[in-house]
């Protein structure tokens, strides 16, 4: 299936007893069976780090894996969380590597506003521990209800941008997707934030989120998901900018990737550009008997995503 400029719909599902491969490898969905929710993920020297929302005791959770399709559980990446905040909501952690050490972003409840809010730790290794010096919350929009979804991307211009939503739906406020240039450290942001998307499109309720910038045939493609989390309307969508900083364009008319009988509200993808040249999708998604449970929860799901005509594309869960 190729998506058309105006729109987009669900690729077909591969044939029954077909399976997907990547890297040369077969594998079952889902490629990790426990909760993890809002997943990211890099590579380090040989291995592949997943990092996902707090769950199993651990503030991030951290898989590891040799071939992105086996995982096995890490310590936790933050055994602290930076003073500024508390335990108890930390979300969505992503990680970029600058120059030997990596840098997470992350989501945490800050103290001074009840909001939530991003925050920003460093280590020397991929897996932790990271550590948050920071006296305050890197972004926090407490006027728009906080913000959350932190994504980091290094542009093709050289730059870092920081992308991220403002937790509006906390509090019935609009919501948005954010972008704002980043330092060379990462240590800080540098200009205005702008605001790039909002939910104008029907089947994406009252909410937009977990933004994910990518470079593609040197065009930008910011994949979103929208609606409700916890329900089989959760569904990944998105649009085309002209710059890392837009203007952009919401594509779907209808979700990109959406529920099916194989997996229930996917979402909050992530997309990683392999060594081969191809690209594989990362989002969790529900047993579709099994919405909004603890367990399994969000289970981490994998598709490949490819290009037709410069325009994305993702086989449904299978």
């Amino acid at each position: 299936m190729s998506a058309s400029t105006s729109g987009s719909a669900p690729a077909p599902a591969p044939a029954a007893g077909s399976s997907n491969s990547v890297l040369g490898k077969r594998y079952s969905n889902p490629v990790y069976d426990q909760d993890f929710p809002d997943p990211a993920v890099i590579q380090a020297g040989t291995r592949y780090y997943a990092y996902g929302t707090q769950g199993g005791g651990s503030n991030i959770q951290v898989l590891t894996s040799p071939d992105l399709t086996t995982w096995t559980t890490a310590a936790d990446a933050l055994p602290n969380v930076g003073t500024w905040a508390s335990t108890g909501s930390t979300w969505a952690p992503e990680v970029v590597a600058l120059s030997g050490r990596y840098v997470m972003f992350y989501v945490a409840h800050d103290n001074k506003s009840g909001k939530q809010c991003i925050g920003r730790a460093e280590s020397a290794e991929p897996s932790g521990p990271f550590t948050d010096t920071r006296s305050a919350a890197l972004i926090c929009q407490t006027g728009l209800g906080g913000s959350i979804d932190p994504n980091p991307v290094r542009a093709a211009n050289g730059n870092l941008y920081l992308y991220w939503k403002n937790d509006g739906n906390c509090c019935d406020k609009p919501v948005q997707l954010w972008v704002q240039q980043l330092a060379p450290d990462a240590g800080s942001v540098r200009g205005s934030p702008v605001a790039l998307l909002s939910n104008t499109r029907g089947w994406q309720g009252n909410l937009i989120e977990a933004p994910e910038m990518v470079s593609h045939g040197g065009r930008y493609f910011l994949f979103y998901s929208a609606n409700d989390y916890a329900s089989d309307k959760y569904a990944v969508g998105y649009a085309s900018c002209q710059g890392p900083t837009g203007p952009c364009t919401d594509r779907s008319t209808s979700p990109l990737l959406a529920s099916d009988g194989a997996a229930a509200g996917p979402g909050h993808c992530y997309v990683l550009n392999l060594k081969d040249g191809s690209s594989v999708m990362f989002f969790h998604a529900w047993q579709p008997s099994a919405i909004g449970s603890s367990s399994p929860g969000r289970q981490l799901w994998l598709e490949p995503l490819v290009w037709h005509n410069g325009l994305p594309s993702v086989h449904q869960p299978s």
